[in-house]
């Protein structure tokens, strides 16, 4: 049973539900009423929940065309992640009492993040979207709430190797009266995670009207951005309880800005000492003698 997307899921469940025996039929309709539950509840905890074995739980996966639950859970995941509001968010997380471990779960959740993301990492990907940025007239930066912070980042480096970019202000005139004079030699970075600002998704429309180069730097394949973008690089972003994780989004944008850093090695080098020596003659940073004990 395959489908087209995570959002025909639940439809191909509802579908083929005739189809599965009775302890399947009882996960079919867990998964149905609280898919938002389910997506994190382990199988031998759905299997607990809806009084059927675990295997029952593993069976139905791959009765669904999955290589096991991990993958359909991941499915229902990138299915609604989009869709929580914050209180769902929260209520969906089993917090531990004890605040160390839970701080304790969130960094082991981040490291296994970090080691997928240098397990997939697609330099040749990369590379082409580093001959991108270094192609383009222009280059437009956009990231609407959270997402806003790293495309200041991801701005800031840029701004210090390139003389085009322009970060789009979230919080000041109209995003399309910034976009107004993109064209067909320029470049716009979107930088947009679940949920998925409209806003994000309007000014890549308008961008793509104007036929200007689309880079996306999103969560997974699902994502929007992915299919409409010219290159896409992608890091999950964990839901940590109400809180959005950005340290694989910023890995990501580490790895761009390097690859940028490496193409153009020469005339950074150059371009940091004339600012070593701007940064001398007007005291930009104290020096290490400077401080009075």
């Amino acid at each position: 049973m395959a489908f087209k997307n995570n959002e025909d899921l639940i439809k191909i469940i509802q579908i083929n539900y005739y189809k599965f025996s009775k302890g399947q039929k009882a996960i079919a309709q867990f998964i149905i009423e609280q898919y938002d539950k389910a997506a994190f509840m382990t199988a031998a905890k759905i299997g607990k929940t809806v009084d059927v074995s675990e295997s029952t739980v593993v069976r139905f996966a791959t009765a669904l065309g999955f290589d096991g639950f991990p993958d359909l859970q991941q499915a229902l995941q990138v299915m609604i992640k989009n869709k929580l509001t914050t209180v769902q968010r929260i209520s969906l997380n089993e917090t531990p009492k004890d605040s160390e471990e839970f701080i304790n779960k969130i960094l082991k959740n981040e490291i296994h993040s970090l080691k997928n993301y240098l397990e997939d990492i697609d330099q040749e990907r990369l590379d082409n979207a580093a001959a991108l940025i270094l192609s383009a007239k222009k280059i437009y930066i956009l990231g609407m709430r959270s997402s806003y912070a790293l495309a200041l980042y991801l701005g800031f480096y840029l701004d210090v190797m390139l003389e085009n970019v322009r970060i789009i202000n979230q919080n000041t005139n109209s995003v399309f009266e910034q976009l107004v004079r993109i064209n067909e030699n320029d470049l716009f970075i979107v930088i947009s995670y679940p949920r998925y600002s409209q806003q994000t998704m309007d000014s890549v429309n308008f961008a793509m009207d104007r036929k200007a180069k689309i880079l996306a730097i999103t969560d997974t394949e699902a994502s929007p951005f992915y299919r409409l973008a010219d290159i896409a690089l992608l890091g999950k972003s964990n839901m940590v309880s109400f809180v959005d994780s950005l340290v694989t989004p910023m890995a990501v944008i580490n790895s761009l800005i390097m690859s940028v850093g490496m193409k153009e090695k020469d005339e950074i080098l150059k371009y940091f000492d004339l600012l070593e020596d701007i940064w001398d003659k007007y005291s930009i940073y104290n020096k290490e003698n400077d401080f009075k004990k």
